[in-house]
């Protein structure tokens, strides 16, 4: 569910010091995103918004969610917005924000 090795490597890039500001961010930006593909209406909305979700999830090592906004949104690309299970992307989001959450600290503190 989430590529640590990339969380990792993350932190190098940002500095340990920035770190929790960039997860943060990127937290919120995530959940705000979040609410918007479950209120589009259109193929691109939907689109651009799980485009979004993908490549922050790429960055911080949502890899599992990362696959499903993938997945979503070459579905909606060829506007098939029926097919997309934003139910499941979303859950997915919650579950990869939860278990980072429960073992961020430790990278935190590292």
């Amino acid at each position: 569910m989430i590529d640590w090795n990339r969380a990792a490597e993350l932190r190098e890039e940002v500095g340990a010091e920035d770190f929790a500001e960039v997860i943060e961010l990127f937290l919120d930006e995530c959940d705000e995103a979040i609410q918007n593909v479950a209120q589009a209406t259109s193929a691109q909305d939907i689109e651009s918004q799980l485009h979004f979700l993908k490549g922050s999830a790429l960055n911080i090592g949502f890899s599992a969610f990362a696959a499903l906004c993938q997945t979503g949104e070459a579905a909606a690309a060829l506007g098939q917005i029926d097919t997309i299970d934003l139910a499941e992307i979303t859950r997915a989001y919650w579950d990869a924000r939860q278990a980072f959450l429960a073992q961020s600290d430790q990278m935190l503190a590292a």
